[in-house]
């Protein structure tokens, strides 16, 4: 087993993991579903959200992250027999750049770009991004969009395309690459399928479930990260502490 500190790229997801989407979503959803009398509670909501987002993907993968969002709500209008108008629709869809980081993201992202080059592969368009980088705070040396790929995670194109464009503009080998996710549907499997290191940020820890990202498809060892933490900051503070023993 590697040590963190034996990688020099770290390639982030980026929803879930540095922004905190599901209170993003639910910013969103909750004052939605209260005004329509959908009573669902905050977890059946992200679920709900989570399986029609991952459809939405599959089905119409050339389509940017706005009009996909804007799919969604529609579809949860359907599921709770709600009509939703197109500006309800439309909003959602621009709803990315409201949505907040974790408290802990940018300080760490600070630390760690110290000591990695730090790449982003979202399921995202590159505007939609653009605006969660102004709460990130930190310079990313690539970011890799599902706009860029025309395809959306789980997909194996986006981890094969982040890693042709790594190895050509960063010179870093796949090997000397750590992914770090909290989706294991989107970003674990996929990302260990093709043989890439992973360190899992459970953010849900303690939570139960899976809130807006589906469980995963496969379970035991093809899901299994090599690393897992519950934040970012720990993962900054793994790194400190392997740093300090070494000296």
């Amino acid at each position: 087993m590697s040590a963190i500190t034996d990688f020099t790229a770290l390639t982030f997801d980026c929803y879930g993991t540095l922004i905190d989407w599901e209170r993003g979503i639910l910013a969103e959803l909750r004052p939605w579903a209260d005004a329509h009398g959908v009573t669902a509670g905050d977890e059946a909501l992200l679920e709900a959200f989570g399986m029609a987002e991952a459809d939405c993907e599959r089905e119409t993968p050339d389509r940017l992250y706005p009009a996909i969002l804007a799919n969604v709500l529609g579809r949860l209008g359907s599921r709770w027999s709600v009509h939703v108008s197109d500006s309800e629709t439309e909003e959602f869809g621009r709803s990315v750049g409201r949505w907040p980081a974790f408290p802990d993201s940018p300080d760490a992202l600070a630390y760690l770009k110290q000591h990695y080059k730090l790449v982003i592969i979202s399921n995202v368009d590159r505007a939609s991004f653009a605006r969660s980088q102004q709460r990130l705070r930190v310079a990313f040396d690539r970011v890799i969009t599902a706009e860029d790929v025309k395809s959306y995670k789980p997909s194996l194109r986006n981890f094969e395309y982040a890693l042709d464009d790594v190895r050509r503009t960063l010179g870093v080998r796949p090997d000397k690459i750590l992914h770090v996710a909290q989706s294991v549907f989107h970003d674990i499997v996929p990302a260990k399928s093709i043989g890439l290191h992973t360190m899992w940020i459970n953010r849900r820890r303690g939570h139960g479930g899976w809130g807006a990202t589906p469980a995963p498809s496969v379970t035991g060892a093809a899901a299994k990260p090599d690393f897992e933490v519950g934040s970012l900051e720990e993962l900054a503070a793994l790194h400190r502490g392997i740093v300090a023993r070494a000296i």
